[in-house]
């Protein structure tokens, strides 16, 4: 995949964390779930592409790093599924694996 496709994913990382953080401040009665989602889902096709690479992108690793720490403390009720997510998004990106499997169980399990 050529770098400005990797660029472009990441800009698109790097927007919808933006747009997820200005939902957050916001609106303090509503959880931003949809806009969580949109920044997932973003983070997500950008760990697909980017799965081999040594380097990523450091908006991208500034976004994720720390998040499920951050989304704790900002709020008293996150919820669990956001959370989840948000595990997940971190240990995909820095670890390169799933913690959820959902139908990628190893053999036997």
């Amino acid at each position: 995949m050529p770098g400005s496709e990797k660029d472009r994913l990441a800009a698109l990382v790097i927007d919808q964390h933006r747009v997820f953080q200005e939902a957050l401040a916001g609106n303090r009665k509503r959880y931003p779930t949809p806009e969580f989602e949109s920044f997932a889902a973003a983070m997500r096709e950008y760990v697909d592409a980017t799965r081999e690479d040594e380097m990523l992108h450091r908006g991208v690793v500034t976004a994720v790093y720390g998040l499920v720490e951050y989304l704790r403390s900002e709020r008293k009720r996150v919820p669990d599924d956001v959370l989840l997510e948000a595990e997940r998004l971190e240990c995909l990106l820095f670890l390169g694996y799933d913690p959820h499997f959902d139908g990628d169980e190893p053999p036997g399990l």
